[in-house]
């Protein structure tokens, strides 16, 4: 049996790539950035495996492939969910044909990421299954037994990691690759078309099932309950907290542990375990999901964790935090040196958006107000730069300078980057041409997507004609080079943009200087 290396969510490509997959779709996004690489470096030809527009085209495609028979492989990051939400909870309702995983990497204490928001919730709001491994081992097998567990239910099933699990790297075995599915079309044909009366009967059809959820995952070899001796405390620790549990009893367990990798949560070994012991702390990555199902509506003072302040309730788990929850005293495992020292993000030496965000600054004066979406761009928004003024979501700077505008906010503008602009903000700049508002959009087109680590963009070589195609003036789509020597030609175009009363779109071109970077050194090899 082959042992290799991996990381969290290279153990997931790996998994699922050994579970017969015939496709794999993803938006890049860290902390789950890392499983499509990783199928794309390993897997062979004959399986497809490319970057989708957003998270939603990414899901819609693979459903197709479930449609289809196959098995489909479909990552984001938490916040990509709320992107592909529509077609996962419809998913949920239509069902999987063959085998669907969605794997979603959360990132408590927000990390690379503007919130910490915990997918088990769209789990349970889907009413689908969600398994959270806890150790690269279990997440390379608990994907094997996701796909097992799609086609027996003939639903999608959702993976949960959190960051701390997707970028460590421990030993994994392989198991045995499975042979891809053939082409099976659903026997059902009807099942995949949500009009009100199958969508009714599909919906029943999931709310029946929910009790083989929760058997399923009381027969689960990924939920385990562990004997203790000492029944004054009972641990229900959750995906990666099992392993700082154990790491802190490395011999023997002194209380009993019902580890959780399943859900719907296990009743009847959570029952036992609240029976047995006069107190139970939870410890779990992300939300108080657990603890708050178990506390109630009215509290239960047994009951301890994230929501009574045993564990921070804020941020992600850490070993030092669920020491101090079960009252052991541990050392660091190291103190960061003198030379380790705190180190803001900043843009990169030479990045083309630190000459755009100069020349816009000057553009401007004191004028409106600089709408930004997410990406690297975002860093304009700290010294030295302090160009923009707001930062929400993917897609949210055009649609947001709209509103500024409509209310009467005189220049409104948005920056957005050349990827960003075609996962969702091509609709943004719809609405501004279909009501003639008076906004200029900076597309920063460094030609990849850079935040992630320069996966291709689809918008390269595509946005002038994309915006002619959504109604822009072509007089009022300019192209400008951010590079210092055209610094005052470029604040000139964007002073007679910004002065235009009506859509004018600028598109600041220049590749990033990490893959021009990267580019240059495999050339010279």
């Amino acid at each position: 049996m082959e042992r290799m290396f991996l990381l969290g969510d290279e153990a997931v490509a790996q998994g699922a790539l050994d579970s017969g997959i015939s496709g794999a779709y993803a938006y890049p996004g860290t902390p789950s950035t890392e499983i499509l690489e990783y199928v794309q470096r390993i897997a062979p030809a004959s399986i497809h495996s490319r970057w989708s527009t957003n998270e939603k085209t990414a899901l819609e495609a693979a459903l197709g492939m479930s449609y289809a028979g196959k098995r489909a492989l479909v990552s984001m990051k938490h916040v990509g969910l709320n992107v592909a939400a529509d077609p996962f909870i419809n998913a949920a309702i239509s069902g999987a044909n063959g085998g669907l995983l969605v794997a979603v990497a959360d990132d408590p204490s927000m990390h690379s990421s503007q919130n910490e928001q915990d997918s088990r919730f769209y789990a349970d709001f889907a009413g689908v299954p969600c398994l959270e491994p806890s150790d690269p081992q279990e997440a390379y097998d608990i994907v094997g037994y996701g796909f097992e567990l799609s086609e027996r239910y003939r639903i999608p099933v959702l993976v949960r990691l959190v960051t701390r699990l997707a970028h460590s790297r421990a030993p994994v075995e392989r198991k045995k690759a499975r042979e891809e599915n053939g082409l099976r079309l659903p026997e059902d044909s009807r099942r995949f078309v949500l009009l009100p009366a199958n969508a009714r009967r599909n919906y029943s059809r999931l709310v029946e099932l929910q009790d083989a959820f929760t058997a399923a995952s009381e027969e689960s070899r990924f939920n385990r309950l562990f004997p203790g001796a000492d029944r004054t405390l009972g641990i229900i620790a959750a995906g990666l907290g099992y392993a700082y549990v154990r790491e802190l009893y490395p011999d023997e367990l002194p209380h009993p542990l019902l580890k959780i990798s399943q859900y719907p949560l296990p009743r009847e070994a959570v029952k036992e375990l609240m029976e047995s012991c006069d107190e139970v702390v939870v410890i779990e990555d992300g939300y108080p999901f657990i603890e708050s199902r178990l506390r109630g509506l009215f509290g239960n003072p047994r009951v301890h964790g994230r929501l009574d302040g045993r564990l921070p309730r804020i941020g992600e788990l850490t070993p030092e935090a669920v020491a101090a929850a079960l009252g052991i005293e541990i050392k660091p495992a190291f103190a960061p040196g003198d030379l380790v020292a705190p180190r803001p993000p900043a843009l990169c030496p030479g990045c083309p958006h630190a000459d755009t965000f100069r020349a816009l600054k000057e553009a401007l004066g004191d004028r409106g107000r600089v709408f930004s979406d997410i990406g690297c761009y975002t860093l304009a928004a700290l010294p030295p730069y302090e160009a923009v003024d707001t930062c929400i979501e993917m897609g949210a700077s055009i649609g947001m300078a709209k509103g500024a505008a409509d209310a009467g906010l005189h220049p409104a503008v948005a920056v957005i980057g050349d990827s960003t602009f075609t996962h969702s903000g091509i609709t943004g700049l719809l609405d501004c041409v279909q009501e003639g508002t008076p906004v200029t959009v900076v597309i920063l087109d460094n030609l990849t997507v850079a935040m992630t680590g320069g996966q291709p963009s689809q918008a390269t070589d595509r946005l002038e004609s994309i915006c002619r195609g959504l109604g822009v003036d072509p007089d009022h789509i300019r192209v400008i080079t951010p590079i210092g020597p055209r610094h005052e030609e470029n604040v000139q175009v964007l002073r007679e943009e910004i002065d235009h009363p009506g859509v004018s779109v600028v598109i600041a071109r220049r590749e990033c200087v990490q893959t021009a970077a990267r580019r240059a050194r495999r050339r010279a090899k």
